[in-house]
């Protein structure tokens, strides 16, 4: 099989998709927990405690620069972790593409049905915070909810990555690379926290190159009623990023598996 062929992305990923999330119903609990006491507590601690200092940031509240933020970096968070631990364990351990393929469902049924699979756990994640934001009056309104297909292209603009990262690891170690050297930037200095504006000139440039700057950006404006500024711009960044780590990871998992 030629492993470097473009992929194709047929309706085999929806099944792909469901099996995931049958899956999931099980753990929907422990789940929805974690979704909604995570951001509560970064709200609360960060938004409330660390707010009560800053007072007000960007022409609004901390907390809801802080808010709107968070939604962002969840969603970037949620999918990397689902598209490293969860695919690996899915790809290596367990087998279950071994499974799959025995089926009429081919590799790039997996690899797209996997990203459509942490883009929707990423949604979920979202979801769970901006229902936090405007419970504590921080949404601005129902144009907060334009963010709901935002938060998954955000999701899938960072599965790709991770899963390129499953594809390349021997064991769970690996991923220590990723989250120190790439998440972790991106979480402290693509504007989650505080505006990329403060930075200076040289790490702006390169911030700016990053998609949870660009992810930032638009939930921000959504959610926190920032001005919004080449939304179109922001866009195009989040799907060129999920588009060419889609086509790479699709190789990447082919040759895994093939091999």
């Amino acid at each position: 099989m030629n492993t470097l062929r473009l992929p194709r992305i047929r309706p085999g990923a929806l099944y792909v998709w469901r099996r995931n999330i049958l899956v999931w119903r099980k753990l929907l609990i422990p789940a929805m927990l974690m979704n909604f006491g995570e951001p509560l507590l970064y709200l609360l601690g960060l938004g409330f405690g660390l707010g009560h200092f800053v007072g007000d940031m960007a022409g609004m509240p901390y907390l809801a620069f802080l808010a709107s933020g968070i939604i962002a970096s969840s969603a970037m968070t949620t999918a990397s972790f689902e598209g490293m631990y969860s695919v690996f364990t899915r790809m290596v351990p367990q087998k279950t593409y071994e499974a799959i393929l025995a089926t009429p469902l081919d590799v790039d049924d997996i690899v797209a049905g996997e990203m459509l699979w942490c883009a929707t756990k990423a949604l979920f994640s979202g979801i769970a915070i901006l229902v936090v934001a405007a419970v504590l009056g921080v949404a601005q309104g129902w144009q907060a909810l334009w963010v709901v297909p935002v938060v998954f292209l955000v999701g899938l603009c960072f599965a790709g990555p991770a899963m390129i990262m499953s594809s390349l690891a021997t064991t769970y170690d690996f991923f220590s690379y990723y989250f120190v050297l790439v998440v972790t930037p991106m979480f402290i200095l693509c504007g989650v926290f505080y505006p990329v504006e403060t930075l200076p000139e040289a790490v702006r440039g390169a911030v700016y190159l990053l998609p949870l700057t660009h992810a930032v950006h638009l939930t921000r404006g959504l959610v926190a009623g920032a001005e919004l500024t080449q939304p179109v711009l922001h866009l195009a960044v989040l799907a060129g990023y999920a588009l060419v780590s889609y086509v790479i990871a699709a190789m990447l998992v082919r040759r895994k598996l093939m091999v």
